[in-house]
């Protein structure tokens, strides 16, 4: 009889020690593995010290539950290392407002990369994330961008860096309002993301302003073999961006709203490695949104020497001469609404009006560009480009198939980019010895199948 009391009694306490709706967590099993399910407090009380307990408890061979109705209040940060860890994410994390407490020094994680900061790290091995489209981060974003007004100041947290991982699988997850870059992963392995959505918009900002710069929609950096899938992202800079020591990165099913389209870099920015290799990126929908839309998709790399360039402070480092490989790049099945761009590929960035040009330490070569269709918005008059290339031994990729110019161009200002896409056609088919645009041999499919 005693035994059976003190049962009882460990469980009412365990019970009582988390009450529902009133914040907290509760403990139990799931099948043979510990479970944390965490409670919130509600309104604008901190529940950080109740999800850093879950994270304790039962971030090692456990599970953790944020329930679909729970709205977490995030006001400090976090960094819970994990190791086989399922997290049934349904509830939402929001950040708080504070500007003036994230601005605030040692209140956020300082990232050497850049002088960025973030407020949730996510550290560990064989975890798994599942939003069930109903969980996620809300970072409140849009009281950053309204304080700045698209000038950005250093600060701006990043709401979720995954930072040494590996065997990670994220599903059905969103960050919303991030007031820096929305999902970012940093020296990650074997990981696969799928149906990921971010969103950075500016309620307050003119129309056509630009007020959610530095917003990319995903990261990578010191990264290798990451898939990314079915992924949408609305936002006013990258919305994928594949940095330094990045590898076997797979993309697939893209829809991209705003901003610059995707990019590989930048890329030797300061005097380090900056390689990208096998890289696969297919299935893009680029759309025009608030009359912004920079590429369809590029890669950029720094000028060789270091320059003074005020910008991009990073840990004192100087500024260019990085060094490295752009290899074997795939783009596929590429369609873009009102883009500035199309494909572009510039060696020149970081260059001040200098004599710099052209003295890139990146060798770029063997990219493909393959089936690209849709029309331009005509404020440029180079629908491509390829600037102050240095060294290229095999730029592009050439089919033998005939050019057909799907151009789906509607704006009498759009119209003017056809002739000279044509002639670009043509004199690039030229140069490589492979006929005109009429013929056999043109770019694969730039703006045409």
């Amino acid at each position: 009889m005693q035994k059976h009391f003190f049962l009882l009694l460990s469980t009412l306490t365990a019970a009582f020690a988390s009450p529902y709706g009133h914040g907290g967590v509760t403990i139990d099993k799931h099948g043979h593995r510990k479970r944390c399910t965490v409670y919130a407090h509600g309104g604008n009380v901190s529940d950080v010290d109740n999800i850093v307990k879950a994270f304790d408890t039962c971030g090692h061979g456990g599970n953790i539950v944020f329930p679909e109705d729970q709205n977490y209040f995030i006001a400090s940060k976090l960094n819970p290392v994990v190791n086989d860890v399922q997290i049934d994410w349904r509830g939402i994390w929001t950040f708080s407002p504070d500007i003036d407490y994230w601005r605030t020094n040692g209140n956020t994680y300082f990232i050497y990369f850049q002088n960025h900061r973030t407020n949730f790290i996510l550290t560990g091995d064989h975890i798994t994330i599942n939003g069930y489209g109903t969980g996620g981060i809300e970072g409140n974003g849009d009281v950053w961008y309204t304080a700045e007004a698209g000038k950005v100041r250093e600060g701006r947290p990043m709401p979720f860096v995954l930072w040494n991982v590996s065997d990670v699988v994220v599903n059905k997850f969103f960050v919303k309002q991030p007031p820096f870059w929305a999902f970012n992963i940093m020296n990650g392995t074997d990981m696969v993301i799928d149906e990921l959505y971010t969103n950075a918009t500016a309620t307050k900002a003119p129309y056509g302003v630009n007020w959610v710069p530095n917003t990319d929609g995903f990261d990578t950096m010191d990264a290798r073999n990451i898939t990314l899938r079915n992924f949408v992202s609305q936002g006013g800079d990258d919305c994928i961006a594949i940095k330094p020591r990045s590898y076997e990165i797979h993309v697939q099913n893209v829809t991209c709203r705003g901003g610059n389209g995707i990019a590989i870099g930048s890329l030797g920015q300061y005097l380090e490695d900056s390689s990208v290799e096998n890289v696969t990126i297919s299935d893009v929908h680029n759309i025009r949104f608030n009359e912004d839309l920079g590429n369809a998709v590029y890669i950029k790399t720094w000028v060789g020497v270091l320059v003074n360039q005020s910008n991009y402070e990073s840990a004192g480092q100087p500024r260019g001469a990085g060094t490295g490989v752009v290899r074997n790049i795939t783009f596929s099945n590429f369609f873009t609404e009102g883009s500035d761009a199309g494909p572009a590929i510039t060696q020149d960035n970081g260059n001040n009006g200098s004599s710099t040009t052209g003295t890139s330490l990146m060798e770029v070569s063997n990219i493909e560009f393959r089936n690209f269709t849709g029309y331009l918005s005509g404020k440029s008059s180079r629908p491509n480009r390829t600037a102050s290339i240095n060294s290229l031994p095999t730029l592009l990729a050439f089919d033998r198939q005939e050019a057909q110019l799907e151009t789906r161009l509607t704006k009498v200002e759009e119209m003017k980019n056809r002739d000279f896409l044509t002639k670009w056609i043509e004199t690039e088919a030229a140069r490589h010895g492979q006929g005109g645009a009429g013929g056999k041999g043109v770019l694969s499919g730039l703006f045409g199948r």
